[in-house]
């Protein structure tokens, strides 16, 4: 970075400080949220009670079959919705969570409704058989071409089954993330498939006005929150700020940072520490979104993100021309200053992890010498913003370890293969005295964000003092 860039990150400090303000997010929305969730389900349950639901179970095996088979279809997709609602990008929800805990949460939802789907398809199977004294394959065949809707049933379950297949973490690991986000947006296919057989065909719906007026809701409430904050929200912001590339920097080995020209900046609710989602519009590829952290603090009219190449989004910026125009969505994220609850702040970096936690350092407030980053690489070319971190440790009081080498072979830990003769909690003490008294960001690979955090709470740091975000799909 030449010195007209870091006299760009420092004005931009100075912007920051001055307009930028935590808000704080209310602790009881997380709870509320957690209550509808469970509340809706809890509901769907009573529905099927009031429907006669416990009465059936008494009637006969194929009875029996069957009003298991509608309890499970129905909160199957009762979780189906909740899961589509999670990941809304809700800024109430996405705020109370954070994107990684909702991707968890989302993930356990829609194994769970997936699983319970097939349940229902063998026990309404199972009932439909034995009450028509008929083989199973004829059944089948006879409920999926007779039955209203079924045909879209059966095409949405299968658009279902692909996003549950390609969810699994070995899956996962195979497919490159443009692959994945493509593959995962059949789940709205088949949510969408799926609502003219529950309407045509389901009990609840043909003998219950307030169970057709929860559904109706549910899936009126679902459509509207993706097409406001998954469609609109991101095209309003994308054509009210009007970004396009100002200038690509190579920072060193594959890394490159963008910086990012707009107008109106200062309107948009971002803070450090937050990323977006950013489609570059230079030809093939550009309908593909990639999540990018900011690496500087906002500016009225500028962004900066910086990335390492892994993967084809990230290798592209390297080849981004200035003018290009940019579609984003977000901000995302609360890895920011909202959740402090001290005065001091430590950071642990690994890798191109420092992006976020490099525009924490230029905007959160505090004392000199109340700043500590500890930043893990290979070697010393590996090292991101070496001149920033330096100007800014300087400017405002903040102690850098910079942690070179290999990773220790023998034992999962977050230091490096030179450092192998201290265990990971008394390098953590030495690093940071006083741990208790800090607030820890840490950000970087999965298994060594797990040894820092380990290290930190064995190190006596109190949960909600350990602050992380994890960016793995």
């Amino acid at each position: 970075m030449t010195n007209r860039g870091v006299a760009k990150a420092t004005s931009r400090r100075r912007i920051a400080h001055v307009r930028r303000r935590s808000r704080r997010t209310p602790v009881w929305w997380r709870d509320a949220i957690g209550v509808l969730c469970w509340g809706s389900v809890l509901l769907v349950i009573a529905l099927w009670l009031s429907g006669r639901g416990v009465q059936l179970l008494g009637a006969g095996p194929a009875d029996l079959l069957t009003s298991l088979g509608r309890l499970s279809g129905l909160v199957a997709a009762d979780l189906l919705l909740v899961q589509v609602f999670l990941m809304a990008r809700v800024p109430m929800i996405e705020r109370s969570y954070g994107q990684d805990e909702l991707a968890r949460r989302h993930r356990l939802v829609g194994f769970w409704s997936f699983n319970l789907l097939m349940v229902h398809v063998g026990l309404i199977l199972g009932g439909y058989t034995l009450r028509d004294h008929n083989d199973l394959l004829r059944e089948t065949w006879s409920v999926v071409t007779t039955y209203g809707g079924m045909l879209l049933a059966v095409a949405g379950s299968l658009a279902l089954t692909v996003v549950v297949l390609t969810s699994v973490r070995a899956a996962r690991r195979a497919l490159r993330y443009e692959s994945w986000h493509l593959l995962h947006l059949y789940a709205y296919v088949g949510v969408g498939l799926s609502v003219p057989h529950e309407i045509w065909t389901g009990a609840d719906f043909a003998t219950s006005p307030v169970a057709r007026v929860y559904w109706w809701s549910a899936y009126a409430v679902a459509l509207v929150a993706v097409l406001v904050y998954r469609a609109a929200l991101p095209l309003w912001r994308t054509l009210r700020h009007g970004l396009t590339v100002r200038e690509v920097i190579r920072e060193g080995p594959g890394v490159v940072t963008v910086m990012l020209a707009g107008r109106g900046l200062h309107r948009m609710p971002v803070q450090a520490g937050q990323y977006f989602v950013f489609r570059f519009l230079d030809g093939p590829g550009w309908s593909r979104g990639n999540p990018y952290s900011l690496s500087a603090s906002p500016a009225p009219d500028l962004l900066r993100v910086t990335a390492k190449a892994a993967g084809d989004g990230s290798s592209r910026l390297a080849e981004l021309r200035p003018g290009t125009k940019v579609a984003i969505e977000g901000p995302y994220g609360r890895l920011t200053g909202e959740r402090r609850v001290t005065g001091k702040v430590a950071m642990f970096a690994c890798g191109i992890g420092i992006t976020p936690l490099r525009a924490l350092l230029e905007e959160l407030a505090y004392r000199p010498g109340d700043a500590i980053l500890v930043y893990r690489a290979q070697d010393a070319d590996d090292v991101v913003f070496h001149r920033e971190l330096e100007q800014l440790a300087r400017c405002r009081g903040i102690t850098v370890h910079y942690l070179l080498g290999r990773r220790i072979r023998t034992r999962q830990s977050w230091l490096p293969e030179t450092a192998a003769a201290w265990t990971d909690e008394d390098a953590m003490r030495a690093l940071v005295p006083d741990i208790s008294q800090y607030d820890v960001y840490v950000c970087g690979p999965d298994r060594w964000m797990d040894a820092v955090c380990v290290a930190a709470a064995g190190s006596g740091l109190p949960p909600n003092q350990l602050h992380q975000e994890r960016f793995s799909w």
